[in-house]
């Protein structure tokens, strides 16, 4: 799992995450109007999820995932609440 201090940069912590793993289905959820919010990945192929807590609200965080190449929405599922972020295949 890779380290992220809380304290580095968001943009940078956030590029970082997305780039150790561009392919992967990505996830994100906060509290509304919430400062920070957890950035998860599920890279697939019996690899476990990994998370990271990022001081970002979540409508930065979908706009810095749609600058990266990834379509986000909700689930078809109305009882969860977090975006689901797919890369789009170029």
């Amino acid at each position: 799992m890779p380290s992220f201090k809380r304290s580095q940069d968001p943009q940078v912590a956030f590029k970082e995450f997305i780039k150790a793993s561009p392919q992967s289905r990505y996830t994100f959820d906060s509290e509304r109007d919430a400062p920070e919010s957890e950035l998860c990945r599920e890279p697939g192929k019996g690899l476990s999820k990994e998370c990271i807590i990022l001081q970002m609200e979540s409508k930065k965080l979908f706009e810095s995932m749609q600058n990266m190449g990834f379509f986000c929405a909700l689930p078809i599922d109305p009882g969860k609440t977090h975006m689901e972020c797919t890369p789009i295949l170029k």
